[in-house]
């Protein structure tokens, strides 16, 4: 298995009710990992600051299924926390969280998959629908674009 040193940028935005995408916007770039596993992508970052989970690795599978899960783990996670996008599915799960655990649904609106497979770049755009029961409902637009990592310690060769 080749794990790959990528740069990852991720850009969430909020949809208000009126179907308009909010002024605040979640953006960060971090380093990560990807890599083919099992006819499978994976990619594995550091959350930061800036999603408000900072010390939270995030590991997402994209199946050549289309099926996309998002697992989070770390020292600002009780427990794991999955989350599963597959368009026009609905997924439904717990939400841990310090201040309680919740229920959670996610309907996945849309999935726009150009990862280039052979060199582990492109973007992945998911559109979605969360609920926690009780406390809040939205529509989130998460992109995340990988990167070569050009700071990365990788030895490149040429051909002859």
């Amino acid at each position: 298995m080749d794990m790959k040193d990528i740069m990852v940028r991720l850009t969430g935005r909020q949809i208000n009710k009126d179907n308009e995408i909010d002024d605040d916007q979640i953006e960060f770039v971090t380093e990560g990992k990807a890599y083919k596993k099992d006819g499978s992508t994976y990619i594995v970052y550091e959350e930061g600051e800036m999603s408000g989970l900072e010390n939270v690795k995030t590991t997402l599978r994209i199946g050549d299924d289309g099926e996309i899960r998002m697992k989070r783990f770390g020292r600002n996670v009780i427990m794991d926390t999955v989350m599963e996008f597959k368009k026009g599915k609905r997924f439904n799960s717990i939400y841990h969280t310090p201040y309680g655990s919740f229920e959670m649904e996610v309907l996945t609106n849309n999935i726009v998959n150009d990862i280039e497979p052979e060199n582990l770049t492109g973007t992945l755009f998911i559109d979605y629908d969360i609920a926690l029961k009780g406390l809040s409902e939205s529509r989130s637009m998460l992109n995340i674009e990988l990167m070569e990592n050009q700071t990365a310690g990788t030895s490149s060769s040429a051909a002859c």
